[in-house]
């Protein structure tokens, strides 16, 4: 036992080293980040200074402006509120052409949507646009969560779930590759987690009683400027904080190898390893264990593993904005307030330094001295005005944010719908490589999602499942409804694509008869398509009859298999036909004979009466 006790202290204390090592390999980084985030934050009088930490710097003069123009928050916030709009349907494509493995498919991307609208997906795809157009980077981290999901028991420990996939945004702070070079999460042999957690939450999650430690961090405060002439602002910066009653996780994912042929985790809280075994999850291609991780970044970086921000390019443009605004000012006080030329001792300079010339002032001046003059000021340079219009142009370029998507306006010079739709496709074309991350860190999530409930919904679960017209239904399913996890995408990225965008198009394609039969008529189904890209939504609650036929005969397909199934007069033939020979010829998985004989049976039914009801109308 004590062997046992010395061995996990030695391994924890080298996870903690580890931990630390690659803390002080990226600390140049970590800087750079938190720079970001005073910048975005309206902190804009602060750099890294030689000791390697953030500082501010003072003014020069005690009557110097210092005030912060921040078009660095405003272009950060249009981007994320386009690239978050970016469009993420889903849909899983079947392992064959099989009618139960297309089935399959669709219901596995029906399992996708309801996860994704239980775990508010967009809230998610927020969080992680913020960070990693601060940053560069974010990480989305999918598990599975025994305290979720159903409750199935009680026991003495307390109440026993059947556990559910949790999907987290995690800070690019919390994340530590084995080296930052690797541009890939695949690249790297190990990732490490760590994080702080109150110790009352260790001991709820793993059992142990950890001691706290003293854990430095960074935090919102409140910082002061000088704004100029005496007058105070404050603003908000990160600095550095010290958590209370809190504790180090560190969790070291390391891939299969030869030591390890199913890889290893390792979880260490405070100095206790609470975890110390393969990697949990067969979340990889072919059921391979891996990372439960997904990348996310703004800007590729060459040869790095986190991305680079947006806001790291801008920060120059943002100091030079400030300076012209401040010394523009600076030279309109001037002309307000005046600079005054006083021959010494001729008046109270006291007096007029702390009064000024205020109106009806008496200046008493000394017999035989000369009177103060304004000194002549002259108009504020046009240099100055021109450089803040080449400043605000700069915003523009290295952001990717034109005044069309900044002030929802199209510019004056522009006004032909041809010049404005050139201007939206360009602006779309800069935002699509973020975009394209966007979407291929949620497609990685998506996967991983799938992979979970197929190892661990060994029980049937329930979900709330959207059927084709928008209705709910609650569905049970298990690990064997899935057969497939290639996620595809529904459509391309228009991410500036607006709602009346998409109703002219509409329009336009029922204009055209593209959405209609050969007849020119909208089917019942189409015409509900219709009404949910209208932004209708469920404009009409019933159901589609269509959809309500094929439903029962599916139904029929599967109470074969226990008896006898009848013809209801309601019935549509020709579609219950359709579905009906479907479930013969195209199952990989065919039918026992008693059970294929019967449904041949009542498919002979249904063309008898087809067959009768077509003779009595031609009659008719």
């Amino acid at each position: 036992m004590k062997s046992d006790k010395r061995e996990k202290d030695a391994l924890a204390a080298a996870l903690r080293a580890d931990y630390e090592k690659r803390r002080e390999e990226r600390r140049s980084l970590e800087m750079q980040w938190r720079l970001n985030l005073n910048y975005v934050m309206g902190n804009q009088y602060c750099e890294i200074g030689q000791n390697g930490n953030i500082e501010d710097y003072g003014k020069q003069y005690f009557w110097q402006q210092r005030e912060v123009y921040n078009h660095t928050a405003t272009v950060l916030e249009t981007r994320i509120a386009k690239i978050a709009s970016v469009k993420l349907g889903m849909s899983v494509r079947p392992m064959t052409s099989d009618e139960s493995d297309r089935a399959a498919a669709l219901f596995s991307g029906k399992i996708l949507e309801s996860v994704f609208n239980e775990r508010d997906l967009r809230k998610l795809v927020s969080e992680a646009c913020m960070w990693s157009e601060v940053t560069g980077t974010a990480i989305y981290k999918i598990t599975w969560d025994p305290r979720k999901g159903k409750k199935i028991a009680h026991t003495d420990k307390g109440d026993v779930f059947d556990g559910d996939v949790s999907i987290e945004v995690v800070s690019p702070f919390d994340i530590y590759p084995d080296s930052v070079t690797n541009m890939q999460v695949e690249d790297c042999r190990s990732i490490i987690h760590a994080k702080a957690y109150p110790v009352e939450e260790i001991k709820d999650i793993w059992g142990v009683t950890v001691p706290k430690e003293e854990i430095t961090g960074f935090a919102v405060t409140g910082g002061r400027t000088l704004g100029g002439l005496g007058y105070t602002g404050y603003v908000q910066g990160m600095a550095n904080a010290c958590l209370d009653h809190h504790a180090m996780v560190i969790e070291r994912y390391e891939l299969p190898s030869a030591d390890h042929p199913e890889g290893r985790l390792v979880i260490a809280a405070g100095d206790t390893v609470v975890y110390d075994d393969k990697l949990p999850y067969l979340n990889q291609e072919d059921g391979q264990r891996g990372y439960p991780f997904a990348k996310q970044t703004a800007i590729i970086a060459p040869g790095s593993f986190f991305g680079t921000s947006i806001v790291e390019r801008m920060i120059p443009i943002q100091r030079a904005f400030n300076a012209v605004k401040n010394r523009k000012h600076e030279y309109l006080n001037r002309m307000t307030m005046g600079v005054l030329a006083v021959e010494d001792g001729s008046l109270d300079v006291e007096n007029l330094e702390e009064e000024g010339l205020s109106p009806g002032k008496v200046l008493i001046v000394r017999q035989g001295g000369r009177m103060p003059q304004m000194l002549e000021i002259g108009s504020v340079p046009t240099e100055l005005v021109r450089e803040e219009e080449r400043l605000l142009d700069e915003f523009t370029i290295i952001s990717g944010v034109s005044d069309l998507m900044k002030y929802s306006q199209a510019p004056s010079s522009n006004t032909s719908a041809a010049a404005i739709s050139l201007l939206m496709e360009q602006d779309e074309s800069r935002l699509t490589i973020t975009a394209g991350e966007v979407r291929s860190a949620i497609k990685e999530v998506a996967k991983q999602v799938l992979r979970l409930y197929k190892q661990f919904a060994v029980r049937a679960r329930m979900k709330r499942i959207a059927g084709e017209n928008g209705e709910i239904e609650l569905r049970y399913f298990d690990r064997n409804d899935i057969s497939s996890d290639d996620v595809v995408f529904d459509a391309t990225s228009d991410i500036l694509e607006t709602m009346s965008t998409k109703r002219n198009m509409v329009f336009k394609l029922l204009e055209l008869g593209i959405l209609g039969d050969e007849n020119g008529k909208l089917s019942a189904a189409n015409k509900q398509k219709v009404l949910e890209m209208l932004g209708f939504g469920n404009w009409e609650n019933a159901r589609d009859l269509d959809e309500l036929h094929l439903k029962r005969a599916k139904e029929e397909n599967e109470a074969v298999r226990e008896g006898e199934i009848e013809c209801e007069e309601v019935d549509d033939d020709a579609l219950h036909l359709q579905e009906h020979i479907k479930a013969i010829i195209g199952r990989e998985d065919p039918l026992e004979p008693a059970a294929k004989e019967r449904l041949l049976a009542h498919i002979r039914m249904h063309k008898r009466r087809k067959a009768l009801i077509e003779s009595l109308e031609k009659n008719a």
